[in-house]
């Protein structure tokens, strides 16, 4: 039974959750809010986690592993961090459960109240520079360079899978420096890995910015942000790293000797990426026939699908198919064989197609007697018969063409989408079809607001690569110098 898929066009928050369910990545848990990861979608995760740690790791990170659990105090000692999350906290208050003997019900145990309450993490900033204080004593120790690859928690009241749900899996990058100079660098070097990640990997152009003073992350004094179009009009913010400068260091009396001998505050960044990345990737790329991934992020690139009738041409094709398998496997791409003869060529090439697998091979007796193959392409759904002498540079230079034309479809689709807007009434009408808008703002919080409020748009980030050019905001009328990136966003 082929799985339907509803149209993009029709209602576009339900074919991705159609899609989300039917090409078997996730589902909804029993936990409202959160979410259960297939293994499909798991190997997703798996292989967006492989490539990014092998890149922190060609930067001189490493990885660690902090707890899950964090005291309260730790929080209330950096007032801004604890200001923003404290909506978004789940808190342990007791540690074992009693049977009530009449009812026979699980009941918590009064006497087992914590001394003192735990959060479950929503981020790891003030475990870690907790931690911090033991580990630094001087400019010898410096700087560190700790990545996590962990699950955290916010409580979420609406929640969509992947996009945003209470428990998601992340990486979180925490980084501690002996100037505010090199502190910087790193957070713009880490700003610059997630950028190349997601247009080399996930095919996914963005814009690099830092955010407005209100849209910061808690405790940071500045935000730097990956922004990406998806294919309704709205923005997601891809990834963020945050240049932290000494508050948490402050916070938790993280001092250091520096060579001068002199005491003084450790330099911090902070910075991740998480399974949002998943949605990033189904939005930009996909269509009404299913996930479309990119050659360089797929867990699987090529399957091979056997098709016959009798039992003497199974055994004769499925022989010819191994040996395919066999060398395509040995050059080392991803491939999958898949002879399993309770479902149809048909059945097969439906549920690849949804689950994006970049190439398809198909061969039967036909393709037998001649020595042939059919390959279709999943970004473009085009299929040619070629010689099997053929195959091996084809699939090379396939592979790398299928990579180019997502990339360059979602680029086309961002320009054509990006608009400079000079006037906040002709906006409000052109944001209600989406899109990525490039307008002067005052810099004040008041001004900010009011878009929120008049039109659900946001500034999405002050955008590093703009040049700086006279303005009036579309406002306040008073005068700018730079254009911001505005849009809806998820």
């Amino acid at each position: 039974m082929a799985k339907v898929l509803t149209k993009k066009e029709e209602d576009f928050s339900q074919w991705y959750q159609d899609l989300v369910i039917n090409a078997d990545l996730a589902e909804y848990s029993p936990i409202k809010g959160c979410m259960i990861i297939k293994p499909y979608g798991y190997s997703l995760w798996e292989k967006i986690q492989q490539t990014l740690d092998k890149m922190f790791k060609e930067t001189g990170h490493s990885n660690a592993y902090f707890p899950l659990f964090i005291p309260k105090s730790f929080f209330e000692k950096e007032a801004k961090h604890v200001e923003g999350f404290a909506k978004e906290c789940a808190i342990v208050t007791h540690y074992r459960l009693k049977t009530d003997e009449i009812n026979k019900k699980l009941l918590i145990d009064n006497d087992a109240k914590l001394e003192e309450e735990l959060i479950i993490r929503p981020t790891s900033e003030t475990i870690i520079w907790n931690t911090y204080r033991n580990w630094i004593k001087s400019y010898r120790d410096l700087p560190i360079l700790i990545n996590q690859w962990a699950n955290v928690v916010r409580w979420e009241m609406r929640t969509r899978l992947f996009l945003r749900t209470t428990e998601f899996l992340w990486q979180e990058g925490h980084t501690a420096h002996a100037t505010r100079e090199e502190a910087l660098e790193e957070a713009i070097k880490m700003l610059n890995i997630y950028a190349e990640f997601a247009e080399k990997y996930l095919a996914i152009p963005v814009v690099k910015g830092v955010k407005t003073p209100s849209e910061r992350f808690a405790g940071a004094d500045e935000t730097f942000t990956i922004e990406a179009l998806m294919q309704d009009g709205k923005a997601l913010q891809a990834g963020t790293s945050h240049f932290l400068g000494q508050n948490f260091a402050k916070a938790f009396d993280v001092k250091f000797l520096n060579k001068k001998g002199e005491l003084e505050y450790v330099w911090a960044t902070s910075w991740g990426v998480s399974t949002r990345l998943i949605g990033a990737l189904i939005l930009t790329h996909s269509d009404n026939n299913g996930l479309v991934l990119p050659p360089a992020i797929a867990p699987i690139n090529i399957v091979i699908i056997p098709i016959y009738k009798s039992d003497d041409q199974k055994t004769k094709v499925l022989e010819k198919c191994n040996e395919i398998y066999l060398e395509l496997k040995n050059l080392g791409y991803s491939i999958k064989f898949d002879d399993r003869d309770n479902y149809t060529p048909g059945w097969k090439f439906n549920q690849y197609e949804l689950q994006g697998i970049p190439i398809r091979l198909a061969f039967g007796p036909t393709d037998l007697v001649n020595n042939t193959i059919e390959v279709t392409r999943r970004d473009t759904l085009q299929k040619e018969t070629i010689s099997l002498s053929e195959l091996l540079p084809k699939i090379k230079i396939l592979l790398q063409d299928i990579q180019n034309n997502i990339f360059n479809k979602a680029k086309k689709f961002k320009e054509e989408n990006t608009f400079i807007v000079n006037d906040f009434e002709e906006f409000k009408k052109k944001i209600e079809n989406g899109g990525f808008f490039l307008a002067h703002w005052d810099g004040t919080p008041e001004t900010e607001e009011i878009l929120k409020n008049e039109t659900k748009a946001t500034i999405r980030c002050i955008p590093l690569e703009t040049k700086e050019e006279e303005g009036f905001c579309m406002i306040s009328k008073k005068k700018s110098k730079k254009r911001v990136l505005i849009a809806r966003a998820y």
